[in-house]
């Protein structure tokens, strides 16, 4: 069983009688779905619809729910959670600890389950503490290949829309709750198709280059380089471009290494069919 402590984190709990209808009202997971034992993504947007935190989210007794954040997340969005707080019936509390550990391959028995990776097909545990014994270079290719982007490693916050993380597949982006922060413009895109970035797996015939190096095709760029683990990466690109260099033949390339792309299997996406807009000459 793998077992990686992740460092970095930070934890905050909110609880309270209004605990659940004051996040609703606030963050893309829908948390009626959310069940015990289980941790989901999150993400709190600006009112253009991009992401502005994001983070794990658990339920932490009867009237609570613990957010799993990194830490230099957590002041800020302390701060902006207390904005929002007005006369609610919550009360906002950072909780000691800076470290998670996760599991796969017989996860730990009692650990909540991250519904990300389920979605993937992945048993996968995640706790507060340490204890890890294993390298956490383990859990960046475990997230590769399930094509399960973070932001920092990914995408910068404040310029991904919940679309490009995958959040609408990976069981932290509603549609059907009330009205929280963002959601019309993200609602619209849902509805009319509109999302032309994703995250895809991308593997190279050699090791790939760093973090933010561009995917080129033609020369032109689709995207960036994310996370890397040896010949395997992620990157969010434009599907739409990278779907007419490989209907055309056109090599993709990450500092010249020649890469392929794939969109995550189980996310039930697919490249478009049409050719990506021209801009007009």
């Amino acid at each position: 069983m793998p077992s990686v402590t992740l460092s970095g984190r930070a934890f905050l709990r909110i609880s309270g009688k209004d605990a659940e209808a004051f996040l609703q009202s606030l963050i893309t997971t829908n948390l009626p779905d959310l069940q015990e034992n289980e941790i989901r993504p999150g993400a709190l947007l600006t009112p253009q619809g991009k992401i502005l935190f994001d983070f794990l989210i658990r339920r932490d007794g009867d009237d609570a729910l613990l957010i799993d954040t990194t830490q230099d997340q957590r002041d800020a969005l302390l701060k902006r959670l207390t904005m929002y707080k007005l006369r609610a019936a919550v009360d906002l509390a950072v909780i000691d600890g800076s470290e998670a550990t996760v599991s796969w391959d017989d996860a730990e028995a009692q650990a909540p389950r991250d519904f990300r990776f389920a979605r993937a097909g992945l048993d996968v545990s995640r706790r507060m503490g340490g204890g890890g014994a294993d390298d956490a270079a383990l859990y960046d290719a475990l997230r590769i290949q399930a094509g399960l982007p973070e932001a920092g490693r990914d995408y910068a916050l404040s310029d991904a829309f919940p679309h490009d993380a995958l959040l609408d597949r990976s069981g932290g982006l509603s549609f059907r709750t009330g009205c929280y922060v963002g959601q019309e413009v993200v609602s619209r895109m849902q509805h009319r198709g509109t999302a032309r970035r994703r995250p895809v797996i991308v593997r190279g015939e050699a090791a790939l280059p760093a973090t933010g190096t561009e995917l080129l095709a033609g020369g032109k760029p689709i995207g960036a380089l994310g996370s890397v683990c040896g010949t395997l990466g992620l990157a969010i690109v434009r599907i739409d471009r990278a779907a007419d260099a490989m209907r055309s033949g056109t090599p993709i390339t990450a500092d010249g290494v020649p890469v392929t792309v794939e969109l995550p299997p189980w996310a039930g996406l697919a490249f478009p069919e049409e050719t990506a807009e021209v801009p007009a000459q």
